[in-house]
């Protein structure tokens, strides 16, 4: 499987209806939804994953997680609950957020130096969610280093989730290469559960190289995919054409246009363009005369009369 990973503020719900009508995908994992101390309204969690309106489905049927990110393993049990009552297509756990603000709060990647917490929280999920749904969890190498990396995977194992994705760096090393992605298959062959591999996969010989030293036959593709988003069918249809000219005319067209189904302010619009296009650039330098063109324009109307 190919799963798309979640990344806060980047892969929100217009981005990921359109790769995953663009690519191949097998399932998409929302943005996280923060979980501090109460069950939160069926609104936020439609906010977050607008999907939920289409039995957590994109508009092409791929199917979507919600991931929650919080510590408190009541409080994140009767979330998860609450949404797979709206349909989420299982429950993923952020143990992976490298975000500062994130981690001052006690969420994401600080519970790996917390293993024991990481336990609680995803035994109460498990022992909450009907069996029939899945509950995964995503996690990083360790915090500071990587010596824990296989007694962290397997306190979750322990605890009976279904799949744990590992990024394959510490929250320390951040998103600088190099990646361990043959650390992933010592925590592979430490757990019973199923293991994806994460962490720079921007071609299909990255694909191929992490499969090998991961041992992992399923793996999630973050800013991989949205730099190019043809990646995934260069993977599975091993072809290697990039985007043509028109092709991303057409998708910067259909961001503006469901952007602005989705009542996206206006003022926001442009900057939404152009942070995908600054993505795009750094894997196809031949859009860099139109990145250059569309830099300085602050209205999505001056944009759409550029490229259309």
């Amino acid at each position: 499987m190919i799963y798309l990973a979640p990344m806060e503020g980047l892969a929100d719900y217009t981005l990921r209806q359109i790769l995953s009508e663009t690519s191949q995908f097998d399932m998409l994992v929302s943005e996280f939804v923060r979980v501090v101390d109460l069950v939160l309204p069926a609104k936020v969690f439609r906010r977050n994953c607008p999907e939920l309106f289409n039995q957590a489905r994109t508009e092409n049927g791929t199917p979507v997680r919600i991931q929650l990110l919080g510590n408190h393993p009541e409080i994140m049990a009767r979330n998860a609950k609450k949404a797979i009552s709206l349909g989420s297509q299982g429950i993923d756990l952020n143990f992976g957020c490298p975000s500062k603000t994130v981690n001052k709060s006690c969420g994401g990647a600080v519970l790996l130096k917390t293993p024991e917490v990481m336990y609680e929280v995803a035994a109460r999920v498990r022992d909450t969610v009907d069996p029939q749904h899945k509950v995964t969890a995503k996690m990083r190498l360790g915090f500071d280093d990587d010596q824990n990396a296989e007694v962290i995977a397997q306190h979750l194992d322990r605890a009976g989730v279904d799949t744990i994705t590992v990024h394959a760096r510490t929250k320390t090393q951040g998103y600088k290469p190099p990646v361990y992605w043959q650390r992933i298959n010592d925590v592979r062959k430490s757990v019973n559960c199923n293991v994806v591999a994460n962490g720079d996969i921007w071609t299909p010989e990255d694909y191929d190289n992490c499969r090998q030293l991961s041992g992992c036959s399923d793996v999630m593709i973050g800013r991989g995919a949205v730099r190019n988003p043809l990646l995934v069918n260069q993977i599975r249809d091993r072809s290697t054409s990039n985007l043509s000219n028109e092709q991303l005319l057409a998708l910067l067209q259909k961001m503006i246009d469901r952007l602005l189904a989705n009542q996206m302010p206006e003022r926001y619009i442009a900057g939404r363009i152009k942070q995908w296009l600054s993505h795009m650039v750094q894997h196809q330098s031949t859009l860099e005369p139109l990145y250059s063109q569309i830099k300085p324009l602050r209205h999505y109307q001056d944009i759409q009369r550029l490229i259309g």
